[in-house]
């Protein structure tokens, strides 16, 4: 009877997945969509979901598949998609009707209580007021008082690699501990030093977060494929004691420094003021930005009223967290690997860092993107190895796509329909980037960046809803790599993957073998 039952539920599961499957393709077909068939229940992200390959290859092959159409469709699992490939496109629904495409999927709600409490979860008018309480803490001025803490961090790293000179170093482990102390320090008001104290609960911590485990990443496919039966069995991506780490640490701090009137230039303190409306927009700007890829506030400032929950607060700090650690550690990892590999570049760079301190220049908020060559190397980076392979919107307003080809027509588009467009395969795309593999700083450099198209690189999202810590991202890259070239010359060893390629993820940015080098001190 048994056998019976379970062939019964097999029989049945398939008949409907064959059904959504088919209903997928005459959906798209129905609408002159052009898209890769993919495999069944994975659609085309079964590779990276099966850890063959990196999420942003999948999202490449589809992109690159119908090179003169507008956009596809992407099969995300079994739910139909639509990526744009059209940089004109993208510009209209993160920019011009912004107001149609204001939210992002609703994926944490049931399964990461402070993901979903975060700015990157919220919808609505909820997420514009958060954009508002948030945006006076992510100006220059404010960024430029957590310079320092930085500055000390990376001179911790500095240290530890004059002591370890002509070994080789797991540039990933090396960058993650730089990344986790500026974060502890910048955000938190906590001084670590995770070369020193390597099992330090901070750090742990963010290994547990970022490290997913089997169990973790079958969680997230579940919670995808199959969202209501896990929400009804309390499935969770991230473990509870991590969640109630970030959640208490926030709690306590607030709470301290209420009591004993401590101020601290940190994240943290700037959260509680401007939870309690004392941080207003200024809208002045006293510096030049700290780069190229430095996207600004598109909303105008104005008041506002709501009071917000401490999970809520500890909701920003929690996201935070991830984009501070693992974003930046894996953008600052694969250009220092990129480095190693390219000497001239390095070279060139090392000249330019070299004739800023023989000027007796000192590195602070005012000048640093007076490092020219600094920031073409960066945006070079962020363009070969984009953090993010596509960025998702919903529909909130009745839209219409203009027709794919020109032998196309026009696709409407749905409140609540999902909507992708690409950023990774557009920064790769030969159209807009020749060569687009070769590691090639130039192609930023103040000769060259009138020739780059409007849209074609977003490192840090474009419109309303693009990274608000956009200026701290690159402030931190910035100040350790400054210190690196000027200290040392980055060698390959033996254990450098040469040529430089992707690990199977499906988010992190990681090389396939790791990141080793040698430091060889400079005289």
């Amino acid at each position: 009877m048994f056998v019976e039952i379970l062939i019964f539920i097999l029989t049945f599961l398939l008949s409907y997945y064959i059904y959504v499957w088919q209903k997928i393709h005459k959906f798209f077909e129905s609408n002159c969509v052009k898209y890769v068939k993919g495999v069944p229940v994975f659609g085309n992200v079964m590779k990276s979901t099966l850890m063959r390959r990196h999420l942003a290859e999948d999202a490449e092959e589809v992109y690159m598949a119908y090179p003169d159409e507008r956009y596809v469709g992407f099969i995300e699992f079994m739910r139909p998609t639509i990526m744009v490939r059209d940089p004109e496109l993208i510009k209209q629904i993160t920019v011009k009707d912004f107001d149609h495409f204001v939210d992002h999927k609703d994926f944490f709600s049931d399964f990461a209580p402070l993901m979903k409490a975060s700015i990157l979860s919220m919808t609505g008018d909820k997420w514009r007021d958060m954009r508002m309480t948030l945006s006076p803490a992510f100006t220059g001025s404010k960024m430029r008082q957590m310079m320092p803490f930085m500055m000390e961090t990376s001179d911790n790293i500095v240290e530890y690699l004059k002591e370890h000179v002509n070994e080789d170093i797991n540039v990933g482990d090396l960058i993650r501990r730089y990344t986790n102390d500026v974060i502890a320090s910048a955000v938190f008001g906590l001084k670590i030093n995770s070369l020193k104290d390597k099992d330090n609960r901070f750090y742990t911590t963010a290994q547990r977060l970022f490290n997913f485990t089997a169990k973790q990443k079958m969680s997230m496919v579940l919670a995808i494929l199959f969202p209501s039966l896990s929400k009804k069995f309390g499935l969770q991506i991230f473990p509870e004691d991590v969640v109630d780490f970030f959640r208490t640490i926030v709690s306590d701090t607030i709470s301290y420094r209420e009591s004993n009137n401590v101020d601290r230039p940190d994240m943290i303190q700037l959260l509680m003021e401007a939870s309690k409306g004392k941080l207003k927009q200024d809208n002045k700007q006293e510096f030049q930005d700290v780069g190229f890829a430095t996207v600004n506030e598109e909303l105008k400032s104005q008041d506002v009223l709501r009071k917000w929950s401490l999970d809520e607060l500890a909701g920003q700090v929690f996201i935070f967290f991830i984009a501070g650690f693992e974003t930046s550690a894996g953008a600052l990892v694969m250009c220092i690997h990129e480095l190693a590999l390219n000497q001239g570049v390095q070279e060139k760079l090392f000249r330019e860092v070299r004739e800023f301190t023989d000027g007796n220049q000192k590195v602070d908020y005012e000048n640093i993107a007076n490092l020219k060559y600094l920031d073409c190397v960066l945006n070079e980076t962020l363009r070969k190895w984009s953090p993010a392979s596509i960025m998702d919107r919903i529909c909130t307003k009745p839209y219409q796509f203009p027709p794919p080809s020109p032998n196309g027509k026009p696709y409407q588009v749905n409140p609540g329909d999902l909507v992708y467009y690409s950023v990774s395969p557009v920064h790769l795309d030969p159209k807009y980037w020749p060569e687009p593999r070769v590691f090639r700083p130039e192609r930023f450099s103040d000769e060259n960046k009138h020739n780059i198209r409007p849209f074609t690189f977003m490192p840090f999202g474009v419109g309303p809803r693009n990274c608000i810590g956009s200026r701290f991202a690159l402030m931190e890259l910035k100040i350790l790599l400054f210190k690196l070239i000027l200290n040392f010359k980055i060698l390959k060893c033996e254990k450098t993957s040469d040529p430089l390629e992707l690990k199977p993820e499906l988010f992190n940015i990681v090389a396939a073998g790791g990141t080793w080098i040698r430091m060889c001190p400079r005289t």
